[in-house]
């Protein structure tokens, strides 16, 4: 057993399933209990392996927001509707007009001491708030506040979120929200950037795509993630596909090569590269060592 290669494992549905790509050419469930499953699976060489695999709940995601139709259609394409389809991500909106209390459904007012615009309330926005923790039998949930004060919004930020197994978004509109939600109700603050927008809509779901998208089995391989742009800190290194050449254009003749050392340090030193030139306050993060930076001198003084 000891030198059997280890299976890779995805989530579908609730449970995990083997990675069938990775090698593993079928699998045959063999014992099943209330968490564990013990699967043993044919090795592309004959060898028999064993891998134990435990259900997981999908992460909760609820957004309260007073124009929740700007969520439809983004919640429903692509990635993060097939991670929803296959039970690995849960995203609830609530309306914050139903928790007003009025015939109106009215959730915002002038602000005290006068100015532009108007203020969203308190009342709705706790109500709210609480009604989903009752509902998921919690007293102790991340409360997110979108607010252009708040935290920088970051890669590093959305992989703290993404362990987390619910998350609570808050969406501020017009000049903003009650002061009391941010002291006392909301655990976190996150800005996606210097600017200011109509609402905390889209500042949502760039969270929400940028945490999904760092789920377990969401992706369709496991090291796509670990490869994006500021994963490791470094911008993402140039990609290619077929054609090899188009209007005299040609692909690096080093990732037609089929030598994966050689490509795994083209690209390296491509993402170095063009993070020193497009973005260099981000070199720290990428733990450079001497010779990379060296040899980011010699090709920025003398670019081919």
């Amino acid at each position: 057993m000891a030198n059997f290669r280890p299976i890779s494992v995805l989530w579908i549905e609730n449970k995990v399933a083997l990675d069938v790509n990775r090698g593993a050419r079928s699998f045959v469930r063999a014992e099943v209990n209330q968490k564990v499953e013990t699967f043993f699976c044919a090795h592309p060489r004959g060898k028999i392996c064993t891998s134990e695999v435990f259900d997981r709940d999908p992460m909760r995601i609820d957004i309260l927001s007073l124009f929740p139709e700007t969520f439809v259609s983004p919640l429903n394409q692509s990635i993060i509707k097939r991670a929803r389809e296959q039970g690995l991500v849960d995203i609830v909106i609530h309306d914050i007009r139903d928790y007003t209390h009025d015939k109106h459904h009215t959730a915002d007012d002038y602000p005290y001491g006068g100015g532009p615009g108007m203020v969203l309330k308190p009342e709705p926005i706790f109500e709210a708030a609480e009604a989903v923790e009752e509902q998921l039998g919690v007293v102790e949930i991340p409360i997110i506040l979108l607010s252009p004060q708040g935290r920088l919004f970051s890669q590093s930020v959305a992989q703290e979120l993404a362990i987390r197994p619910r998350l609570l978004l808050i969406c501020g509109h017009y000049e903003g929200l009650d002061e009391r939600v941010c002291e006392h109700l909301a655990t976190d603050q996150i800005s996606i950037g210097d600017y200011v927008l109509s609402g905390g809509e889209l500042a949502a779901l760039v969270v929400v795509d940028a945490v999904v998208r760092l789920i377990p089995g969401v992706l369709g391989s496991d090291d796509s993630a670990g490869s994006d742009s500021h994963s490791n800190g470094l911008l993402e290194y140039p990609q290619y596909t077929r054609p090899p050449v188009y209007r005299g254009w040609s692909v690096p003749e080093v990732l037609l090569s089929g030598n994966h050392g050689e490509i795994a340090e083209w690209r390296r030193r491509q993402a170095i590269l063009r993070t020193a030139k497009r973005r260099p306050d981000l070199l720290e993060k990428g733990k450079i060592c001497e010779e990379e930076r060296r040899w980011i001198l010699e090709n920025l003084l003398s670019p081919k």
